[in-house]
């Protein structure tokens, strides 16, 4: 009688090691792909403030986004990116922004602001998402 897991002289069944590796490289690349996507939303240029009393958030239920607003100082002014695309004009942002509220249910956005930001343009960010629709907004910060 053949038998695929070994040979019967000692009756003991050999490890298949082949299988093995190909789940371990599914899961290897189904766990690249989650992290990719939200790594992309993550300006590392910009320095998040301190605040001493932040806490962590609960794990999201909903799907998150994340806005980023540094301070371009030789323009003088506040540069956006979202999704990994900066957007000089923001009225092309706001139509992004809503595209993104009517087609994920729930959707809500983290708000990484530059410390070296004047609060007029937190103000103005929080106009753009104002007039995007958006209602359910959180601020990222350090609390080190």
């Amino acid at each position: 009688m053949g038998g695929g897991g070994g040979s019967m002289e000692s009756g003991e069944p050999e490890f298949q090691i082949a299988p093995m590796i190909d789940c371990l490289l599914v899961l290897l690349i189904f766990f690249m792909s989650i992290t990719t996507a939200s790594v992309l939303q993550i300006d590392k240029d910009i320095v998040l403030p301190v605040a001493p009393d932040a806490k962590k958030p609960e794990k999201a239920k909903v799907q998150e986004g994340a806005i980023n607003v540094k301070w371009d100082a030789k323009a003088q002014k506040g540069v956006f990116s979202f999704e990994g695309v900066t957007y000089d004009d923001t009225a092309v942002l706001v139509e992004r922004l809503k595209e993104r509220l009517e087609t994920i249910k729930g959707y809500r956005l983290i708000i990484r602001g530059d410390s070296r930001l004047p609060a007029v343009e937190i103000q103005k960010t929080m106009n753009i998402l104002a007039n995007a629709g958006y209602s359910d907004l959180s601020f990222s910060a350090l609390n080190q």
